[in-house]
This record gives C-alpha cells, structure tokens and sequence, in this order.
C-alpha cells in the first residue's frame, strides 16, 4: 500500500471510533441512566485516550510527509488529517483524556443544577472544566491568544478580533431595529392553548419528513437540550416539548433537522473520512438557521404551518394565519437563546461571546459568572433574570468545554443570510413552493451548493461559490430588516 492508502484506512478506523465515542455521548443525554454517570465518564475517558493516541501516532506524521494527492479530494484529506495530527501532538494524552472524564460528569451535573437553579453548587465544576480548556488552549495557542486557540476548532482561521469587527457591524443595525420594533405600537396577540406533547411529536417529525430528515439513518428522542449527533448512515436528533409552547419542539426540530440534513446530505463516497462531515460549525449552523428561519419561519411557510397546526389541534391555534405568522415571529426580549427571535438572537450570541472570552482571559472568575450574566442581560436586553435556568444555567455548552463554539451560531446566521439572498435569486418561485408545504427545491439547491461537498472546501470558500460573493453581514441585515419592518410596519 502506499502512504495515502495507509493514511487514509488509519484514518478511516479513526473516524468510526469517534462515531462510537459520539453515540456514547448521544446515549448520555437520552436514555443512560442516572446512576451510569460516574462509569460512563470513565467510559469517555478511555475512547478519548484511544482517538488521542491513533490521532498524535508518529506514523501519521510519517505518512503525512510521504502521501501526496491526485486531486482536490486528496488534498483536502490530507490538509484535515494534518490538521488534525497537528493539534493532537500538542496535547497531552493525559490531558484530553482528563477533559473527557470531567466534561462528561459535568453534563450531568449541569443538568441537575439547571433543574435546581443552582449556580452557585455547578460553579466549582464549571471552574474545573474552564482550568482544563486553558491549559489544552495553551498547548494549542503558540503565538495566539487562549480564546483564539479554542475557536479554530470550530471555525478553523477566524480570530477574536475579526470577530469583534463582524460583531462590531452588525450589533448596531441589530440594536436600531430592535429599539424601532419595541418602541413603537404592538400588535395585540392571543395566547396559544395547550398542546399535547404525542401531538407535537408526531408534528415535529412530520416536518422533519419534509425536510428531508431520512429516518432509515436517523431517530428523533427527547433532550433536555436539542442537539444533533453522529454523521452519513447514522444522524440522530432530539428535541424538547413544553405544552404550552409548541412552538419550541417544532422550531428546534427543525434547527436540529438543519444539522442533520447536512450530514446525511454529504457525498457517501466521503462517508467515514475527516471530510465526511460540515465544513465548519458556522456552515453547519448556516444550515440548521436557514431551515429554522429564513424558511421555517417564512409567511410562506406558516401559511402551510397554520393549517397543520389547526387540524391537529384545533381552536389551541388562532383562526388567522396571518396571526399566526405574527405570533410564530413576535419580537420580545426572552430570556432563553433557542427560543430568541431572529432580531434578538444574535444578542444572546454576542453576550456569551464576551463573557466566555473574559472566562478564559482570566478577567471574570466563574463564581462571579452568575452576577457577570444578569448584569450584562439587563443592560443589553432591559429585564431582570429571575433564575439560573433562564440565564447562565440554560446552556450546555461550557459545561462540557465547548469554548469558542458560542460565537459560531452568528457566523452561520451571517452564511444563511447570504445563502437565503442566493437562493432567492436562483428560485423566483420559492414562496409558492412553501406556500404548499413543499421546501424541496430549496433543500436541492442547498444539497447541491452546500451539504454534498462536505469539509472538502474552506468554509469561506464554499459560502463565495455557493452565492456567488464573499460572506458579509449585509444580507442578514438586509432579510431582517424588510421582514420585521413588513411585520410591525416600519
């Protein structure tokens, strides 16, 4: 065999591994059981020590530096796994096994304390998690700062401070459009009925269907937090229900159906390789936004919604669909980032952008989080966190270590609004497609541009090809502000 061929069956043994090590994870947050915590973060540990060791092996270095590719493919393959050899050799097994261990027992403990809103009994475990990022950031960071260090696992290349110059131009249209929406007249609503939870789940996966969710490689469970997991013949997501909201189960379906859609999508032929998988968590967010907003929450597409919504559950739903638009998009300042509008979400992004950074700058202690938070949420959004679960407790992902993922959910808002704009362009008849409840040709032409290419292409790249120009904040801007101004008559 050659040294591509070794490489790449090493690699692709690599990759089922951590197939398995993520259905561990999956498990963990859906059916294990309670008392399994403690033997399953050990489990963790032990599949964290595996990946690490065949991940830093001197023979891929070796065969990294004899391999060379025929095509596109190839070199992207080998640009990925050198990437990939690269950061493992600067961690220490020790280590990556450690944050495996802690980070697994820390999901758990989250969980209880958000159940309890008790801060103050997660702090000391959060600490221990933020410790162990630093210093595996500090293997990483050579002449880069922590938070820049942890951020290229997410979004390989893009700094802090590119970021405070993308964030710096889209906070202030976001905040005038903000102030313009609250401060004028408010639509008077109704308030939703009940909604049964068999109801919403039996709902919830018939939009998967139509999304293109493929449910001979895929399942749908409960979670406290949604989230989507494993890729090509094995995507699962979950979702959560609350019955006096169905609004949640139905729109984090769909997000999570984004996700997974984009994996399954990928070309088979990549299935099982570093490039069998999105390009970046801002592309993949790019997709699980766009399906969640731009076409989930479309006047188009609640007009089909509505429908559905009032066969299964009758008079809970109001008469008017157009009411019904207003209501699915009603601007308000919410505690609750998956619950946000679209003009309020990328405010809760870029509060937890800046308080992570201060975490793992040193400038905000965790103990001092909680009261960090609130400050911060009552500056930015005018309103008093009444409990942990409503602020610095709602999210999962510091609990287990994901520094630097925060800020990927508004790179990909920035995509999907760029996407959407290109997608508008090619399919002058997409409203009239929703209107039917027909997103198939959207979701072609997102396989085609996007989802079939996998981590082939730089994730900046595959957005200019897709539509034709360079990613920028104008199309987002430009989508919301025509929406609400049409919804609340600006």
């Amino acid at each position: 065999m050659s040294a591509l061929e070794d490489l790449l069956a090493h690699e692709r043994e690599t990759t089922a591994l951590a197939q398995v090590a993520g259905r561990l994870g999956w498990d963990q947050e859906t059916v294990m059981p309670a008392g399994a915590a403690e033997q399953r973060s050990e489990e963790m540990a032990a599949m964290e020590a595996v990946l690490h060791a065949r991940r830093s092996d001197p023979k891929v270095g070796d065969w990294l530096a004899e391999a060379s590719a025929e095509d596109a493919v190839g070199a992207a393959q080998l640009r990925e796994i050198g990437r990939a050899h690269a950061r493992a050799t600067k961690v220490p097994a020790r280590l990556a096994s450690e944050i495996a261990r802690v980070t697994s027992v820390a999901q758990g403990e989250w969980a209880a304390a958000r159940a309890a809103d008790d801060f103050a009994g997660f702090a000391p475990r959060l600490a221990e998690v933020v410790a162990l990022k630093r210093e595996e950031a500090a293997a990483l960071a050579g002449d880069r700062t922590l938070y820049d260090a942890m951020l290229d696992d997410y979004e390989h290349g893009t700094t802090a401070a590119e970021l405070d110059a993308m964030f710096g131009a889209l906070r202030p249209r976001l905040v005038d459009l903000r102030a313009a929406i609250l401060n004028g007249p408010q639509p008077t609503l109704p308030e939703l009925g009940r909604f049964d939870e068999a109801g919403q789940l039996a709902l919830a996966s018939e939009i998967a269907g139509l999304f293109g969710y493929d449910f001979t490689r895929g399942r749908i469970d409960k979670a406290v937090h949604p989230f989507s997991s494993g890729s090509g013949a094995d995507v699962r997501i979950t979702t959560r229900t609350d019955p006096a909201d169905p609004f949640n189960c139905l729109y984090s379906t769909l997000h999570e159906v984004g996700h997974a859609t984009y994996e399954q999508n990928i070309d088979p032929d990549l299935a099982l390789t570093v490039l069998g998988q999105g390009a970046s968590m801002g592309v993949h967010e790019s997709q699980s936004r766009l399906y969640e907003n731009q076409l989930g929450r479309s006047r188009a597409f609640c007009g089909w919604l509505h429908g559905r919504l009032r066969d299964r559950f009758g008079d809970a739903v109001p008469e008017r669909a157009d009411t019904f638009y207003a209501l699915v998009n009603r601007v308000h300042a919410g505690f609750i980032r998956t619950e946000a509008d679209e003009v309020h979400y990328n405010l809760h992004v870029l509060m937890r952008f800046d308080l992570e950074r201060a975490m793992i700058s040193g400038d905000l202690a965790v103990p001092d989080l909680e009261a960090a938070w609130n400050e911060r949420f009552a500056a930015d959004f005018g309103a008093q966190v009444d409990r942990a679960s409503n602020g610095c407790l709602q999210d999962v992902h510091w609990s287990v270590g994901l520094f630097g993922y925060f800020p990927t959910y508004t790179i990909g808002n920035l995509y999907a609004g760029c996407l959407f704009a290109a997608l508008k362009r090619d399919l002058p008849d997409l409203d009239t497609d929703l209107a039917r409840g027909d997103p198939g040709p959207a979701l072609l032409w997102l396989r085609d541009k996007v989802q079939r290419n996998g981590a082939v292409p730089e994730p900046k790249a595959l957005i200019e090809a897709a539509t034709g120009a360079a990613p920028s904040a104008g199309p987002l801007l430009d989508y919301l502000e025509a929406k609400f101004g049409d919804l609340y008559g600006l």
